[in-house]
C-alpha cells in the first residue's frame, strides 16, 4: 500500500486514502506521522482486495514534522 491522499492531520495523527500498487484498490486508513510508520508500517499493509504487500523498490514520504519536533 501507499498513501495516494492524506484527508485531514492533526499534529502526527492523520487519516489518509491508501491505494494498492498492484490492483488499484484503496482504501481508507489512519496513521501516525513518524519515521517508523512511513518506513516499517505502511510496507506491511496487506490489500484487502488482493493480499499483496508492497514491493521491494517502495520509497517513503517524508514526515511533516522533523522526528526532533514536539507538537
Amino acid at each position: 500500500m501507499k498513501i495516494k491522499k492524506i484527508t485531514s492531520q492533526y499534529r502526527r495523527d492523520f487519516s489518509a486514502i491508501y491505494q494498492c500498487e498492484y490492483c488499484g484498490a484503496a482504501e481508507e486508513g489512519s496513521g501516525y506521522d513518524d519515521d517508523n510508520f512511513h518506513t516499517n508500517v505502511i510496507p506491511q499493509m496487506k490489500c484487502k482486495q488482493c493480499g499483496k504487500v508492497v514491493n521491494a523498490d517502495y520509497r517513503p514520504m517524508s514526515t511533516k514534522y522533523a522526528a526532533h519536533e514536539v507538537m
